[in-house]
């Protein structure tokens, strides 16, 4: 029995440590890519900014088909395969000479990183014993948050210390890395039957986007939106305010956040369950927002950090456990897949339908709008799932087998 509620197992180290270097590779290129692109490519600023965003766009396409490849055709053989076109596609970086060259390699180094990184999600969801599944997710997610405060870091450090080559040299031994802990790494594979595979293998809906997952998968678009504000528009509004500064210290305390909050959300999830823990993220989020929108000094653009890291950063981990708990083992790495893509899209797209509104509302009004928007995330949240839950109509896994399996035993009686 304890062996079964280990947690810090030699797999689950390995495979957060993985997902840890492949995000941070992930937003290193992402922050320094648009600059690099208009001083050796000369690039104009949108030109800039579609090679930075079309990145998401691979990413968007290899979730969508590697979340039923990574039970059809094997967790590590899919992780090994989106690290080895990840590190591939890295390489290719040295060979941009020209702009449709640059948004070609993007696109294909997001599906390499898109494939990995939802191998690592199914796998590392598949190591967590259930009795300690918001924890454990909550531990893992916290190598994307360290990422997104690291990586960032460094890139833009590097930047102004080495060329663009030493920078992708650098990347390359990230990958070197995760290759060698993926070949000492041990996984569970599923064993499907006949049906399973048959089922897997037919091209229908079901097998891209997991429709248990639906409703929380929806509010995580919402709330993706809300945050995209954060990420593509603080710079900016930092600058305005001419708090620079605390603009550059937000994500630090961002992280600083999260790191603290994600473990003990993880163990109230499991102990008080999802709604305890689901609702305080969305007040955190609009709380965080709203300050945003009033901010005149940088204490307050710190504080608004720290709420937003709470919001934001608890939803994402805790948003993945109530997908892993709908639905059974060999579907986990479709509903992973489902999820994820969601929030990618919503962080894609928010910025487009928010940025129309700047010339209008203006950025306080704008972190006005999304911190409301927040709230009606709770809402949602509620009506789509909390309600239906409630009702019967959205089942744990688990609980959904117990009741089968007590059908059954009655039956043989």
């Amino acid at each position: 029995m304890a062996e079964k509620s280990r947690l810090w197992t030699k797999g689950f180290i390995l495979d957060t440590l993985v997902n840890f270097l492949i995000y941070i590779i992930y937003y290193m290129l992402m922050v320094i890519i648009a600059s690099e692109a208009i001083h050796s490519l000369n690039a104009t600023m949108s030109e800039a900014g579609l090679a930075s965003g079309i990145f998401i766009l691979g990413t968007l396409l290899a979730r969508l088909f590697a979340g039923r490849s990574v039970e059809l055709y094997g967790r590590k053989k899919m992780l090994y395969a989106g690290i080895l076109f990840y590190l591939a596609t890295t390489f290719m970086y040295f060979a941009i000479h020209s702009l449709p060259m640059l948004f070609l390699v993007r696109c294909l180094n997001g599906i390499g990183y898109g494939i990995a990184s939802t191998a690592t999600s199914t796998i590392v969801s598949t190591m967590i014993p259930a009795a300690r599944r918001g924890e454990g997710i909550n531990y893992y997610a916290l190598s994307m948050s360290l990422a997104a405060a690291i990586g960032p870091f460094i890139g833009m450090l590097m930047q102004q210390i080495f060329p663009f080559e030493d920078i992708i040299y650098f990347c390359i031994g990230m990958i070197v890395v995760c290759l060698g802990a993926v070949a000492v790494m041990h996984v569970d594979e599923m064993e499907l039957t006949e049906e399973h595979r048959a089922e897997l293998k037919e091209i229908h809906i079901a097998n891209f986007l997991e429709p248990k997952v639906t409703a929380i998968s929806i509010v995580a678009f919402c709330v993706a939106v809300c945050y995209s504000s954060v990420l593509s528009f603080l710079a900016s509004y930092a600058a305005e305010l001419q708090l620079m500064a605390a603009g550059t210290l937000f994500f630090v305390v961002y992280a600083l956040a999260i790191t603290i909050a994600r473990p003990i959300a993880g163990v109230m999830f499991d102990r008080k369950g999802e709604d305890f823990v689901m609702y305080p993220t969305y007040a955190c989020l609009a709380i965080g927002l709203l300050l945003l929108s009033i901010t005149t000094q940088s204490w307050m653009m710190l504080l608004a950090g720290v709420f937003v890291g709470l919001g934001y950063g608890t939803f994402m981990s805790n948003g993945q456990a109530i997908c892993v708990k709908l639905v059974k083992e060999v579907r986990i790495g479709v509903a992973v897949s489902t999820y994820f893509i969601a929030l990618d899209l919503g962080l894609g797209v928010g910025p487009y339908m928010l940025g129309a509104f700047k010339e209008s509302l203006g950025f306080q009004g704008i972190y006005f709008f999304v911190g409301i928007a927040a709230i009606g995330c709770a809402a949602l949240y509620y009506v789509l799932y909390a309600r239906r839950r409630n009702a019967g109509h959205l089942v744990a896994a688990d609980a959904e087998e117990a009741a089968v399996e007590e059908v059954e035993e009655e039956e043989f009686a």
